[in-house]
């Protein structure tokens, strides 16, 4: 994901948002349950918001505006949700990475942001935002190094990671920022915390050639599945939509290198760059 800053934590907007939705719901006589059937969600997503945790779609906020004959208050306040850490098209997907039980992630051309080290993310950004001031790349750096600790957890979300080879060939930041962000990947690789696949050029096509995929799988919710473009991303949670996604990305996995074998080229990639240090 190229253009995510960053995320962490409820805000002081969301959590306000959150309780204001537990007292018109009380004030109404409803339970998390029985709002949950009323306006067709999860009551697990309605303990959500209320705890600041997540915002709910548009359509969430009409229904539930609807039930609680708010006036349209919570769908009117929706915007208002947005921290402005992350670009815009990618705020949905970032907040729901932090509810995940499991990620898959395809990097098509660069290393997924979760796994991005200081100096590769820092080069991303000043490639991608040749006027921002210094500053500016300081904070989103800073955003997206606070993201990637998502993996700080040993053991929640499971997270596989399939990289296209050019993703090892192509020297974002140079040589020594190369050589530390694959030592990073690799390490993530064989501790476990991340289970890592290359696709090989010798490859050839294959079925994510065209974009890159994130799939996201939820405790309490359907699966959703994110595809990203050039300062443009969206999140799909039509049934049909994320299943095709995700035999994309079946078929992508079943081409690629074993773990042990992907991992045998990134040191070989990394021990390249290492000499041109």
């Amino acid at each position: 994901m190229a253009n995510d800053s960053g995320s962490a934590g409820p805000s002081i907007a969301r959590q306000a948002y959150g309780e204001e939705l537990r007292i018109r719901r009380e004030a109404a006589g409803h339970t998390q349950q029985s709002l949950s059937e009323a306006v067709v969600c999860s009551p697990s997503l309605i303990a959500h918001i209320e705890a600041g945790r997540r915002k709910p779609r548009a359509s969430d906020a009409k229904r539930i505006d609807k039930e609680l004959r708010t006036g349209g208050f919570f769908h009117r306040f929706l915007p208002t949700l947005d921290t402005l850490r992350v670009a815009a098209h990618f705020a949905q997907a970032a907040e729901l990475q932090q509810q995940a039980i499991c990620i898959q992630e395809y990097g098509s051309a660069l290393v997924p942001g979760l796994l991005q080290t200081e100096d590769y993310a820092r080069a991303i950004f000043r490639a991608s935002w040749p006027n921002s001031t210094a500053t500016d790349i300081d904070r989103h750096v800073v955003n997206r190094l606070e993201r990637g600790r998502l993996l700080d957890t040993p053991d929640r979300p499971v997270m596989w990671v399939l990289l296209d080879e050019c993703v090892l060939r192509r020297p974002i930041g140079g040589p020594s920022a190369m050589t530390k962000q694959l030592h990073h990947v690799a390490h993530l690789g064989r501790s476990g915390r991340v289970r890592l696949h290359v696709l090989p050029f010798s490859v050839g096509a294959h079925a994510l050639l065209e974009s890159m995929v994130t799939l996201m799988k939820f405790d309490d919710a359907a699966p959703v599945a994110y595809v990203e473009g050039l300062r443009t991303g969206r999140v799909h949670d039509d049934p049909a939509t994320v299943a095709k996604c995700q035999t994309a990305y079946d078929l992508a996995l079943s081409e690629a290198l074993s773990s042990e074998a992907s991992l045998a080229m990134i040191d070989a990639a990394t021990e390249e760059y290492e000499h041109a240090c």
